[in-house]
């Protein structure tokens, strides 16, 4: 019997190892005329090999397989576009075919693919980012409006700094200044930056984005949503989601309360005009319903605080390595504002240095390295291949950043590059940290705004200084999260001039 027994059991392990070879033989065939690429290990794809910087992995292998390939997540095969021209064709010139959002279990569990960010390319995500345009553009965006929330944010950024608050890290000092600017525009109004709710929202961010075990484990889980069954992921899971809830309660409360003050003759803010199209009858439209107003606002609060206080921070940390670029940003500030005036955008063009500077961060240590996924909506070519509807579709901005083809050293932390022979800034097309196409960021120009306006306003009052007992981290290397590209923890001083 045992014997018996102990053959069946073999049989039934031989049987089950040679069906697992065959579905991976049969599912590693790649669909005719599709990009090539790594394969990966059977079940799980190229997922074991997705650590550290994906990005820059990816641009490795395009002298393997070109600036078009596909690389396998599961069981799916992914196209990763490692070149301007390719992301450019896919993203703009065919942005009809390439703008979609791919389910994913971990994105639909956050925002039941809901919002701007994740919601899939079509009239109801058209709709949403006409008014998202328009209604920033009505709050200030790119206007003096806005400009002044910056200006007058600025001097509580720089009190925070030089604060004794050892509770707070440098990243969460300065997305205090940056979240309130975009709260200025979602919510009405600014938080001070002891308010509880405040306070939580932030912790709640930054633990998604910093350098913890758990944050690897969910990002895994974005790329192989099997992984959650298993018990280590679904524990991960269970706490991420729990924050998540907290998170979205905090901003439901808020909407709450604009619905119950609501005054049809006093806008306050972006939640009050997303509430008058609703009572105006767009609420039969899709993408105007309570729903899609909770998941727009947590949209718009995630982004608009991550990735300019991520950027800021890189910002010192390229200061502790590249101190000169420091004196020479503050060198034009002594020129052209003085030690008294107000950092302002009407500034910036007769400060080059510091533009080229901000545009090298944003080159150099893109926060997105892969942007956000994009979905084929329909079966379309690039560079003679054929993406199937549904594909998933990365657009590399790393390879974009570091190609050599376009950028000299790319590897070499230089703002000069982006200087004339006149010393004159020239701007680049190829630095694109915001995307392009129809997805490329809302926010961009707030961003924008909000590195010159906050980086001249620190450095014009402030020295940026190393930590004499903890060296920096190598500004060279970072934390891949999930999508996001952080720098290490490292500790900075602050010295009034």
């Amino acid at each position: 019997m045992m014997l018996g027994c102990s053959c069946d059991c073999t049989t039934l392990l031989l049987g089950a190892g040679l069906f697992l070879i065959l579905l991976y033989i049969m599912n590693s065939k790649r669909k005719k005329n599709f990009p090539p690429g790594p394969s990966g290990l059977p079940i799980v794809g190229y997922v074991p090999f997705a650590s550290g910087n994906i990005g820059e992995k990816f641009f490795k292998l395009r002298e393997k397989y070109g600036n078009i390939m596909s690389v396998r997540i599961g069981s799916d095969d992914w196209v990763v576009l490692n070149d301007f021209a390719v992301i450019n064709e896919a993203f703009v010139k065919k942005g009809h075919t390439f703008s979609g959002r791919p389910s994913n279990v971990l994105f639909d569990m956050v925002t039941g693919g809901k919002g701007i960010v994740m919601t899939d390319y079509g009239e109801t995500w058209k709709s949403l980012r006409k008014f998202g345009l328009a209604t920033l553009r009505g709050f200030g965006i790119g206007k003096r409006g806005m400009e002044d929330n910056v200006i007058e944010e600025t001097p509580y950024l720089i009190d925070t700094l030089t604060s004794s608050d050892v509770e707070k890290n440098l990243k969460k000092k300065i997305s205090y200044a940056v979240s309130n600017i975009i709260c200025r525009v979602v919510f009405g109004s600014r938080f001070n930056y002891d308010d509880e709710n405040f306070v939580e929202l932030q912790e709640i961010l930054l633990n998604f984005t910093q350098e913890t075990w758990e944050t690897k484990v969910v990002g895994l889980v974005t790329l192989a949503p099997f992984l959650r069954h298993l018990p280590v992921f679904r524990n991960a899971m269970k706490v991420a989601l729990e924050e998540i809830k907290k998170f979205i309660a905090i901003l439901d409360k808020i909407k709450e309360e604009h619905k119950a003050s609501f005054d049809e003759n006093d806008i306050r803010d972006f939640i009050d005009a997303f509430i008058k199209e609703m009572k105006e009858g767009h609420e039969t439209e899709a993408g105007f319903t309570d729903e899609y107003l909770l998941q727009y606002i947590r949209d718009l609060f995630e982004a608009g605080t991550a990735t300019t206080s991520s950027t800021l921070v890189w910002a010192m940390l390229a200061f502790l390595h590249y101190p000169d670029c420091q004196e020479k940003i503050y060198a034009e500030i002594e020129a052209v504002i003085g030690d008294s005036g107000v950092p302002s955008m009407k500034h910036r063009d007769q400060m080059p240095y510091t533009c080229a500077f901000i545009q090298e961060i944003l080159r150099h240590r893109p926060l997105l390295p892969l942007g956000v996924f994009h979905k084929a909506t329909e079966e379309g070519t690039l560079e003679g291949y054929t993406i199937p509807k549904d594909t998933m579709v990365w657009g590399n901005i790393w390879a974009v950043h570091y190609d050599p083809d376009t950028f000299d050293n790319p590897e070499e932390f230089r703002p000069e590059r982006f200087l004339d022979n006149e010393g004159q800034f020239v701007k680049s097309n190829h630095v694109i940290p915001f995307s392009i196409g129809p997805r490329h960021c809302l926010g961009e120009q707030l961003a924008r705004m909000e590195l010159f306006i906050f980086l001249t306003g620190v450095v014009q009052k402030l020295k940026v200084l190393p930590d004499p007992e903890k060296p920096p981290p190598d500004f060279n290397s970072g934390v891949f999260n999930m999508m996001f590209y952080d720098s290490h923890e490292f500790s900075v001083r602050f010295e009034k001039r």
